[in-house]
């Protein structure tokens, strides 16, 4: 399903496709990005400017735009081929108050772009964004909290409310994202609280599984028995997981187990296996598949069709992310699946900290940057010869 190059890269030109491939082969060398890092954190750190030379090259390949007008030329073209798009505000500013009022802000002003627009089918938005990062980790552990922390996590919970319940009333599905195994307990607690309030009637809510960690078949199976109990709906994205090296480092730097599975194997065992859940329970859970890879995405397709589940169903998406992965993308399309795309938007240097991780990502999973370059080479090849 995934080799024809014709219907993966049918909305890039030959001169994008040319750049798509450069970009992707100085990602590919690990040396050069380390450079790339020191280099664009030295100019975010002096204020020297770099908006000219990021904003052409890897921001223009991996996000949508500076703000929400900009993401416009994105999605409209997305859309010709049927994919739908996910704006993902990802600019990381100051961990304060002030800051954290803005962002939310910004998330309202997402979903009001999103409302009723069949182009951009979820909204999404990141704890850590609205909350003090000491403080998630705080709870996490379980420490007594202060007087003055307590009314700081009211807050939290009363931003990530407003922003549910604004997505409640236009009936837009909203995401929450998964984040390190160390505060997740927290966003964990307060997104099947927003499930349980917003999701009676179908899932508005959506929670994120990372499943690189060894006990989320577990928490997706305590998670159905209490929607069963309570009568509310469940809402999933599913995901390999975004903090490998963090979350063993930080195991073995603190003396505690790590929760991230041993392999690779083991990982994408448990990934196929919540998928199935997934289906299984399609009467309660809404799902969407995260992923780049193939033989997943084959997978969920194959479960859809040997059930006769209708596979434009709004129960069932599959996403990748913007400048990854178009020939799983592009080609489920054409075969008349739902797919998203996530479009992160944000001033350049808001966003440099996201881009600098998706070199990162690129350069530690060498396969998915070869099977891109092969890919791009095979469909230039092609255009050549015709």
């Amino acid at each position: 399903m995934f080799e024809n190059t014709k219907i993966a890269f049918a909305s890039k030109t030959t001169k994008e496709l040319k750049s798509a491939h450069f970009l992707f082969n100085t990602i590919k060398n690990p040396v050069l990005v380390k450079i790339g890092e020191k280099l664009l954190s030295f100019a975010l750190k002096t204020h020297l400017p770099i908006s000219w030379i990021v904003k052409p090259t890897i921001f223009k390949h991996f996000c949508g735009g500076e703000n929400i007008n900009e993401c416009n030329n994105v999605i409209n073209k997305l859309w010709e081929y049927k994919i739908g798009t996910i704006l993902d505000y990802s600019a990381e500013g100051n961990n304060n108050e002030e800051n954290f009022h803005k962002v939310m802000l910004q998330i309202l002003d997402v979903i009001e772009r999103s409302k009723d627009d069949v182009k951009i089918p979820f909204a999404v938005f990141k704890t850590t964004g609205l909350a003090r990062l000491e403080l998630l980790e705080k709870i996490n552990s379980k420490q007594e909290l202060t007087e003055k922390e307590k009314e700081e996590y009211d807050r939290i919970k009363l931003r990530i409310d407003t922003l549910c319940n604004r997505a409640y009333k236009y009936k837009l599905p909203i995401f929450i994202d998964a984040e390190e195994s160390w505060i997740q307990d927290p966003i964990d607690a307060i997104t099947t609280e927003m499930m349980l309030k917003y999701n009676k009637e179908k899932a508005i809510v959506y929670n994120t599984l990372q499943m690189y960690r060894h006990d989320r078949i577990s928490f997706l199976n305590e998670l159905i028995s209490k929607a069963k109990e309570n009568n509310f709906y469940i809402g999933l994205k599913l995901v390999r997981g975004a903090y490998m090296e963090k979350e063993r480092e930080r195991a073995i730097e603190m003396g505690y187990p790590s929760p991230i599975h041993v392999d690779k194997v083991s990982t994408d065992k448990d990934y196929d296996k919540a998928i199935k859940i997934c289906v299984d329970n399609n009467d309660l859970i809404s799902v969407c598949v995260g992923t780049h890879n193939e033989e997943s995405a084959l997978y969920f397709t194959q479960l859809i069709n040997e059930r006769n589940l209708d596979k434009q169903s709004s129960k069932f998406y599959f996403a990748q992310l913007l400048g990854m992965s178009d020939h799983i993308s592009y080609n489920l399309s054409n075969q008349g699946y739902n797919v998203t795309k996530y479009v992160p938007f944000g001033p350049v240097k808001s966003v440099l900290p996201y881009l600098i991780r998706r070199a990162q990502e690129n350069t530690s999973i060498a396969n998915q940057t070869t099977r891109e370059l092969n890919l791009i080479n095979k469909e230039l090849l092609r255009r050549k010869v015709k």
